[in-house]
């Protein structure tokens, strides 16, 4: 069985393994790789409805409430983007409501240095993917 963004990997385990790496370089290809570590979304799923507006790819986000905890469905048609959907993942999947409403969640993204290395319109669609997602637990 696959591993679980927010269960079986976590926010502290992606910080501990970025800071193990040297370069930008090298973390990029692990951010990468755990894009795909996401499990596939169904192509039924990817509908203009289901679509984050702000991002510069096409990113996809579809969630759903199992006993009190929220699960997200993405995907992205990039795969850096991809990377950073599981990096928001680790944060947000399978928790509560109130967990994702209260998760510091820009302190997350400065503990792994990642804003100001990434573009600005990639900046841009990663907080439109955090506000959806807050929206939905609101």
């Amino acid at each position: 069985m696959s591993k679980q963004f927010g269960i079986d990997i976590t926010t502290e385990e992606i910080i501990d393994t970025l800071d193990f790496f040297d370069s930008w370089d090298e973390r990029y290809k692990y951010i990468i790789d755990l894009g795909r570590e996401l499990p596939p979304m169904d192509d039924a799923d990817k509908l203009d409805e289901h679509l984050i507006r702000g991002c510069q790819s096409k990113v996809w986000l579809v969630s759903r409430e199992e006993g009190g905890r929220l699960y997200f469905d993405v995907d992205s048609d990039a795969f850096i983007v991809k990377g950073l959907l599981a990096i928001v993942m680790a944060a947000y999947n399978g928790k509560t409501p109130a967990q994702i409403r209260d998760f510091d969640i820009e302190a997350y993204f400065q503990a792994l240095d990642l804003l100001k290395h990434l573009s600005p319109t990639r900046g841009s669609g990663l907080q439109a993917m955090v506000a959806r997602i807050q929206s939905l637990a609101a």
